[in-house]
């Protein structure tokens, strides 16, 4: 079999990759990483496994083509979100913050969890959700303070802002403990938001 990998350049060989790439977030969403083998992945995309592998090395190729759609489906519109923020109001900014991060873990929260437990054995999946993690952290700082908030250490509050924010989300869609009350724990969520720029 080559090993040599395409870069499809018609509209119909693009599309196959894609369908590929598509198949592969479904599956790794459904049944994990590894659970899942390309021959699964071409049935799932309506393709031989040797276009598989005319477009990926192999299984692990797709899971980063499958990151990039993952970023670009659930992270861009909240940095173009950031990118327009209107005015200043902690209070709305922080409750929008919330439910955002709440509504993006339960619309992914599988593919997220298959994502995000290759971290720790995956450096370039690691690398990749680091990058993402400090382009959040920049370019909400750097938002903040074309709005006029002016706090000692901006960087390093927004960064744990996203902390408290992300470790919330997570509670609220894979943990439930059934001795906390969510609605105060989002009020005090809420509350220590908008005292980090107050």
């Amino acid at each position: 079999m080559s090993t040599e990998v395409r870069v499809p350049k018609q509209e119909r060989a693009i599309e196959k990759k894609n369908r590929i790439i598509k198949a592969g977030f479904d599956l790794f969403s459904d049944v994990g990483y590894y659970n899942t083998n390309t021959a699964e992945i071409a049935k799932r995309a309506g393709v031989s496994t040797g276009i598989v592998y005319g477009y990926f090395k192999d299984k692990r190729d797709i899971l980063l083509e499958v990151l990039s759609l993952y970023v670009e489906k659930v992270f861009e519109p909240l940095l173009n979100t950031i990118d327009h923020i209107p005015a200043l109001d902690l209070h709305s900014l922080a409750s929008q913050s919330i439910e955002l991060a709440v509504c993006t873990h339960e619309h992914n929260a599988k593919i997220h969890e298959a994502l995000h437990s290759m971290c720790h054995t995956d450096e370039e999946i690691n690398a990749r959700f680091m990058a993402l993690e400090d382009e959040m952290t920049l370019r909400i700082a750097k938002r903040f303070e074309a709005l006029g908030i002016s706090v000692p250490n901006l960087v390093e509050r927004v960064h744990f802002a996203i902390d408290i924010t992300q470790s919330f989300a997570h509670e609220c869609v894979y943990d439930h403990h059934n001795y906390i009350n969510y609605d105060e724990f989002r009020k005090i969520v809420e509350n220590t938001l908008v005292s980090l720029f107050e």
